[in-house]
């Protein structure tokens, strides 16, 4: 008895104009009336699990990508671009060399998924990072092809068992996450109030750093990774102005946290500004399905074993049992 492939489509939606969130909405819930199985990605992309909806519909995965792309246009006037394949990894893949507005389709053949995979660099793949790119690219492996013809006990001298073992299936083509349809909180952020009007911008940005320090925990806490964060200040005369940003990878480390929350009060360009509260809120998506980078650095590896760690010790004794010292005067 032989298993059916199963069919993904990963469509990226452009231009959803000032109701970004609201009319990403509407889409989403118009591709679930073609299946059940969407995985919303925010702020703009879905996977959907369409296997069972073929038959359905008496298409194929082309004529169900092309049906998708139809109905968002015609009832939402969205332009979308669509990768298909027999899982998350191929199809999220086609979505990326897909010219806008267009469909590829990666059929589930092992001929196909290879004549589609082997040639194409080997950052393309699925996690795979610049450090890992350059690493192999040392050693003459320039394509994802190029990592099937080195031997297993070879790769895992080069980059490492775990690493050198998911690389050698993901470049096989193989994917086993399910596209899953379990809702989560869409957002979830915190604030900090002064308790006076705060000129000084070293106070604004150890407010921030207690923010992503509070909002990193929430999500590794409950499984959640942040898509895109946004910053808002609120000032004493009332006003309130805001900036936002997507992830380049969706994440809940807190540095990385930092970083985007640092940046984005840069760009606010703040002089002598009178900030009453800052507030940092992320847009979530589950941390299971979420794609990490593959890492080889061994400076950012210590940095997560000791936020793990760190973690465990505030689950035992609370939250404020390890703080970062530049946060050892200020109230959680």
């Amino acid at each position: 008895m032989t298993t059916r492939a199963r069919s993904v489509l990963r469509i990226q939606l452009h231009e959803l104009g000032p109701a970004g969130q609201e009319t990403y909405e509407q889409a989403l819930a118009l591709l679930r009336d073609l299946t059940p199985l969407v995985q919303a990605l925010p702020p703009d992309a879905a996977d959907l699990d369409v296997t069972g909806a073929l038959r359905f519909f008496d298409r194929d995965t082309g004529g169900l990508a092309a049906m998708a792309a139809l109905r968002l246009a015609a009832h939402l006037g969205l332009r979308a671009t669509i990768g298909a394949g027999p899982n998350r990894m191929l199809a999220a893949m086609a979505a990326d060399t897909t010219a806008p507005g267009r469909v590829t389709v990666v059929a589930p053949d092992p001929e196909a998924v290879a004549a589609f995979l082997h040639p194409k660099p080997v950052g393309a793949l699925y996690g795979v990072g610049p450090a890992t790119a350059r690493t192999l690219g040392e050693y003459g492996l320039h394509r994802i092809g190029d990592l099937l013809d080195v031997p297993l006990l070879t790769l895992q001298r080069i980059l490492g068992k775990a690493t050198a073992v998911a690389l050698s299936q993901r470049a096989r083509g193989l994917d086993t996450r399910p596209v899953t349809s379990e809702t989560a909180p869409k957002s979830t952020g915190c604030s900090y109030e002064f308790s006076h009007d705060e000129l000084d911008p070293v106070a604004h940005r150890r407010a921030l750093l207690d923010l992503c320090e509070r909002l990193g925990l929430r999500l590794r806490t409950t499984g959640q990774v942040a898509a895109r964060l946004a910053l808002s200040i609120s000032y004493a005369d009332g006003a309130t102005t805001q900036r936002s940003r997507t992830l380049e990878e969706y994440t809940a480390h807190t540095p990385a946290l930092r970083t985007a929350a640092y940046d984005l009060y840069a760009r606010l360009g703040l002089q002598r500004a009178r900030v009453r509260t800052i507030t940092v809120r992320a847009d979530l998506t589950d941390a299971q399905y979420a794609v990490q980078q593959l890492l080889l650095d061994p400076a950012d590896g210590k940095r997560r074993r000791i936020e793990q760690a760190a973690d465990r010790a505030r689950a035992r004794f609370g939250a404020q049992a390890i703080r970062s010292g530049t946060l050892a005067q200020l109230r959680w």
